[in-house]
């Protein structure tokens, strides 16, 4: 599984930092810890005291939980500043973690982080919903509201997944560059979700 994408350009920082030790994983499922880095991808480099402004926490608690993104690499101090006025910056673009282990203690880590993500998800889906009345036109009719079943077999599945990431790739790099960035695009996130759906009874020939 993998989530978020980072300001920097390219030749800094790797595309993604892949989370293994069971520790690490449940670390990251913390909810500030998870807003933290992502505003790193997005906003950043910024110091304890911006991430405070922008999250809503004290300068301290912002302080602590970068420290504890810090000890599992998914931050790093930026250049400049000093003391709390340091900047941080985020290691990477994406976190990616097993789908599966034969370690039951980074399963159900690893589990639990994924819980823990789509759950955050959701609730910034809510408050998107809550403020669409407030955009133009041609963003409400643009954004994407809907679901599908298909029938897959899990290589098509996977296959499917892999398309959609070529399909998103050529638009990363504006998140690095602002000058890649046409007049009038504006950040917009997209949820990659596909799951068993067990709610559907299996016919009988399956």
């Amino acid at each position: 599984m993998s989530e978020n994408s980072d300001p920097r350009p390219e030749g800094e920082q790797p595309r993604s930092i892949r989370l293994t030790d069971p520790r690490a994983l449940r670390a990251y499922a913390h909810p500030l810890r998870m807003s933290l880095v992502g505003l790193l991808r997005t906003s950043g480099p910024f110091t304890a005291t911006r991430a405070a402004e922008l999250t809503g926490e004290s300068v301290a608690s912002c302080s602590y939980h970068l420290r504890i993104l810090a000890k599992y690499g998914l931050v790093e101090e930026a250049p400049g500043g000093k003391g709390r006025e340091k900047p941080w910056r985020a290691t990477a673009r994406y976190t990616e973690w097993p789908e599966y282990s034969e370690d039951a203690a980074v399963t159900e880590a690893a589990d639990a982080l994924g819980a823990a993500i789509v759950e955050r998800y959701f609730e910034r889906v809510t408050r998107a919903m809550e403020g669409r009345h407030r955009l133009p036109r041609k963003w409400r009719e643009a954004e994407q509201f809907g679901d599908r079943v298909l029938h897959l077999t899990p290589e098509e599945l996977a296959g499917i997944g892999e398309r959609i990431d070529d399909l998103f790739r050529p638009y990363e790099t504006r998140a690095a560059d602002p000058s890649l960035r046409p007049e009038g695009s504006r950040p917009v996130t997209v949820l990659q979700i596909a799951y068993l759906d067990q709610d559907v009874p299996e016919s009988d020939e399956e």
